[in-house]
């Protein structure tokens, strides 16, 4: 039989069917991973040891438990956790019952939470007790009743219960050889993500399992990842699903080493204790690596390989980390591109420069992963890509089956962030001679503060909502620490007066503490003939500050 309009030899008689063909899913990973590797150490947290049978019939549980109470394709389970081994399992369980993992991030306040579980449609909450309280507010916020499902952690001392039912107590519900099934069409929704952008409410970004299957495995080849990595939780799993690193894992046969939360002594103690090899982070956690006490970093005596994205590491922190035996990969992506897609891939003849060069190199965003189709600097009304003199800006697109299918319930996002056949970034950016490209601005004012982002507009209007503001603007201000922190620009009414720790408290009452600005800067603010900001003269007072 020959496909419709061909004539082609190789269209007759040589269909797809189940011995030649199956649906790209990541959870194939853990699957062949259980069965080949069932007594190693798949999860470590504390004194707590699983290894990977134990682990795979954990998730087999948790999915027939969801199941069993009817959640199933096209259904939203969401947790709010930390990264312990509960949020890791999460990543299996949920989508192997067909439902949609929505990992939310921890940091943001009830009110947008509250706004997550609606728009997602979540029809059960999993919840770390840690994060009880806001939980129970973002529920209450939603007018809705949604069944929540408390983790209980003995190894943490503080939290409450909210819910009805423990995540023990549930996965008692379902049966470790659970019969589980691929997507019927890989296109499917694995997971949804949300990401701030630079207006009102998040936005859902909605990820399919062939991506998740394709950047799982491009994480392995753009790390030169052998067997049996020791992977340490820096990363927060709610980013971009730990920028699809339980996939990951899984499919490399390795240790999920968990932690609650990211300390310098802990961190250090792990990365001896468990041989750690790979972790993740932004910048800020390099930096508290590196300005850790000297007694802490003692001891190391094994390679560490570091990945890391947002704003550069300063040299400084990349010539500390390297003296450590650390391995510093510096990659790029969006939640729209589940997370790293472009990485600054080395070449062995850069090793030999100094320092301060290799940093500058390191600093470029680089070249397309693997797995990604298409990467390119273009004009963003032609799609024409510009010239590779490293001087000509142009805006980054991104093109393959690492993009997301597009904004949930927001038609008119999806078909703008698509428009030409390319994901538009909003990033400005230069193509070097070499073909690696550089961020050089961001065209959608997103600041990106300890790798998270901050749209000015939303703290702008805060400010604005102070009765003693007449007008405010809000750029990046580089911060050692922090990468980037909140930079207030601020005119007053008439007559009014207020200070700085006035505005920065009255931010911070009013939205998640990390997006109130560090900084306020009292004044007329600049503006073009049209009365519009002219926020690039702002940034540059605010790296003169």
């Amino acid at each position: 039989m020959t496909a419709a309009g061909s004539d082609s030899i190789y269209d007759r008689d040589l269909d797809k069917s189940p011995a030649n063909f199956s649906q790209m899913s990541p959870l194939s990973f853990i699957e062949r991973t259980a069965a080949i590797y069932p007594a190693r150490t798949a999860v470590v947290y504390g004194t707590l040891r699983r290894n990977w049978a134990q682990t795979y019939d954990r998730v087999r549980k948790l999915a027939s438990a969801l199941a069993g109470r009817g959640i199933g394709k096209g259904d939203t389970v969401a947790v709010i956790a930390a990264n312990i081994p509960e949020m890791f399992e999460c990543h299996f369980g949920v989508p192997m019952c067909g439902a949609v993992l929505n990992a939310i991030n921890t940091r943001l306040d009830a009110e947008a939470i509250g706004f997550i579980l609606n728009h997602a449609e979540a029809k059960l909450l999993i919840v770390d007790p840690e994060f009880a309280d806001l939980a129970e507010r973002a529920v209450a916020i939603t007018g809705r009743a949604i069944e929540i499902i408390d983790i209980l952690d003995p190894s943490f001392a503080g939290g409450r219960r909210v819910g009805a039912k423990t995540y023990d107590a549930l996965l008692a519900e379902g049966i470790a050889d659970f019969r589980w099934e691929r997507p019927a069409d890989e296109w499917d929704a694995i997971s949804l993500n949300y990401t701030s952008g630079t207006t009102g409410d998040p936005k859902g970004v909605v990820y399919h399992h062939r991506g998740a299957y394709l950047n799982a495995i491009g994480n392995i080849l753009t790390w030169s990842m052998a067997n049996h990595p020791v992977y340490l939780w820096t990363l927060p799993m709610f980013h971009c699903n730990g920028w699809c690193f339980p996939w990951t894992i899984a499919a490399a046969a390795g240790t999920s080493v968990c932690l609650r939360a990211v300390r310098v002594d802990i961190v250090y103690g792990l990365i001896q204790r468990e041989k750690v090899t790979h972790f993740c982070g932004a910048p800020i956690v390099l930096n508290l690596l590196a300005h850790a006490p000297a007694e802490l970093k003692a001891g190391i005596d094994h390679s560490v390989k570091v990945m890391t994205a947002g704003a550069a590491p300063p040299a400084a922190v990349i010539e500390a980390m390297e003296a450590l035996g650390f391995e510093i990969t510096h990659a790029y992506g969006l939640t729209e591109t589940y997370g790293p897609a472009v990485v600054c891939a080395w070449h062995d003849e850069w090793d030999a420069l100094e320092i301060s060069e290799k940093a500058r190199l390191k600093a470029r965003q680089g070249v397309r992963y693997s797995v990604l189709d298409g990467l390119m600097v273009a004009d963003p009304e032609t799609l024409e890509p510009v010239p590779h003199d490293g001087e000509t800006m142009g805006e980054i697109f991104f093109r393959g089956n690492n993009v997301m299918r597009g904004y949930l319930k927001n038609p008119s996002s999806t078909h703008k962030a698509f428009a030409g056949g390319w994901f538009h970034s909003g990033d400005l950016a230069v193509t070097h001679a070499d073909g690696y490209i550089e961020i050089k601005d961001r065209s959608k004012d997103i600041i990106i503060s300890g790798g998270e982002n901050i749209s000015s507009i939303e703290v702008e209007s805060v400010l604005y909502r102070h009765p003693a503001v007449m007008e405010a603007a809000i750029v990046a201000r580089p911060d050692e620490k922090w990468g980037e922190t909140p930079c207030a620009f601020v005119g007053l009414k008439d007559g009014s007066s207020v200070t700085e720790k006035d505005l920065i408290d009255f931010c911070r009452a009013n939205m998640a503490h990390y997006k109130a600005p560090k900084t306020v800067v009292f004044g007329p603010l600049p503006k073009t003939s049209t009365g519009k900001i002219q926020k690039y003269l702002l940034r540059e007072k605010a790296r003169a500050l």
